[in-house]
């Protein structure tokens, strides 16, 4: 089977080598791919957004299967074009891919559907907005309404941070047309999880849950990131709160977007916040998450071909998807001074024993030579059979990859650690 993936980071890297375990599988395309994913496909330079020159090329190449995995080309229709050139694929249509692409949307679903979420206010304009603001809660939560590379969501602990946020949004174009509307959301407590899943429109499995560190210093300080490292599975997502949620949250949301004529296909996220008041959702994705998926598919023990294809068929309970009873630590090495101005050009090295290890986010090839080519340079993930070793061994062999440059979190996991240490 020829398979085509579209997009270029460390997310894409973890679907590749899944999908090339597969005997079934003899080629595999990635567009536009980067340094690293080279040694496991070939990458072709059209980019992620260029859905006409995605579309050419599967035509051109016979493509048997594709998998559209970043939000964007999803945003942008590509599954929609893909289908309709006879290319089965992976990922939601353009109407269901807008439970990511507008908050505005996605809050209004559930609010129609009795989804548990923040309680928010919309608006289309800083001065309302502003206004609103003078008497709201604080701490609270400003949210561009689309896509915004991860970068679009300010918790403000003061009045002054979410005055900033919407000047920033709406007026200063931060975001581009994204930030044109806002959502003011209100600031929920509790532990964060993140549960990726497979859905056919009908049927869901969730995945193994996951811990994201956003915050780009220790401590969970500094800016908000794509991600600095990620564990699996999430000590506090307990089997009784999994039950709440597939029938509060996940089932629902499902069952809303068929009701809405927009049944979703593909890998739908579930961004949640454990509350005293039970889960809520923050957030959906419309896609595997980065670094979530660095560690979740690890863990899958079912061939991910073979699951795709009963995403797309329809056939996925009659699917068994099984996950392995192991633990999963991410470590994502980054380039000083991300997310804001950091320098790029490094040569990376490493062991060829590391490399087995690694999904690569950001790098080029140079000469033969892999060099730092983003803020978030790869991720290398460790599989143990506690958290604490998985969490010691991907720390070690982070510690055997050199570039000029490097930067890192030293508390990946330290929080789960200690929820599974509480008595």
């Amino acid at each position: 089977m020829k398979i085509m993936v579209v997009g270029g980071g460390g997310r894409e890297h973890a679907i590749i080598r899944k999908l090339k375990e597969n005997p079934e599988v003899t080629e595999i395309f990635a567009l536009p791919g980067n340094g690293g994913i080279a040694a496991d496909a070939e990458c072709v330079n059209i980019g992620a957004k260029d859905i006409a020159g995605i579309v050419r090329f599967a035509c051109e190449k016979k493509i048997d299967y594709a998998v559209v995995a970043p939000d964007d080309p999803l945003a942008l229709g590509c599954v929609d074009e893909l289908e309709t050139a006879g290319i089965p694929c992976f990922g939601p249509r353009k109407n269901a891919a807008e439970i990511e692409s507008s908050k505005v949307f996605a809050k209004n679903l559930m609010k129609k559907y009795g989804i548990p979420t923040a309680d928010y206010q919309v608006f289309e304009n800083a001065e309302a907005a502003l206004d609103y603001l003078k008497t709201a809660p604080i701490p609270i939560v400003v949210k561009a309404d689309g896509l915004a590379l991860g970068k679009g969501v300010v918790v403000a602990m003061t009045r002054e941070e979410a005055e900033t946020a919407v000047r920033e949004a709406m007026e200063d174009r931060k975001f581009g047309d994204s930030g044109s509307r806002i959502v003011i959301e209100e600031y929920l407590e509790g532990p964060e999880v993140s549960v990726l899943s497979f859905t056919d429109g009908t049927t869901l499995v969730p995945m193994v849950s996951s811990m994201d560190h956003k915050r780009a210093g220790d401590g969970d300080t500094g800016l908000n990131t794509g991600g600095m490292g990620t564990v699996a599975p999430n000590p506090y997502y307990t089997e009784e709160i999994a039950g709440q949620c597939m029938e509060t949250i996940f089932l629902p949301t499902i069952r809303a977007m068929k009701a809405e004529g927009r049944e979703f296909r593909g890998c739908l996220y579930f961004g949640l916040m454990l509350t005293k008041n039970g889960p809520k959702v923050i957030e959906y994705n419309c896609r595997f998450g980065d670094p979530e998926t660095q560690v979740v598919l690890p863990l899958l023990e079912t061939d991910l071909l073979t699951v795709m294809r009963a995403v797309t068929d329809g056939t996925l309970a009659d699917c068994p998807v099984r996950f392995r009873k192991a633990h999963a630590c991410c470590l994502v090495l980054a380039s000083a001074g991300y997310p804001a101005h950091y320098e790029k050009g490094y040569e990376i090295r490493m062991p060829a024993e590391t490399l087995k290890h690694v999904y690569v986010a950001g790098a080029a090839l140079k000469d033969g030579r892999l060099i730092t080519g983003g803020g978030r340079v790869l991720g290398v993930t460790a599989v143990a059979d506690s958290l604490e070793n998985a969490i010691a061994e991907a720390y070690a062999l982070g510690d055997t990859v050199t570039f000029d440059n490097k930067y890192f979190r030293h508390d990946i996991g330290q929080r789960a650690l200690q929820a599974l240490r509480r008595p």
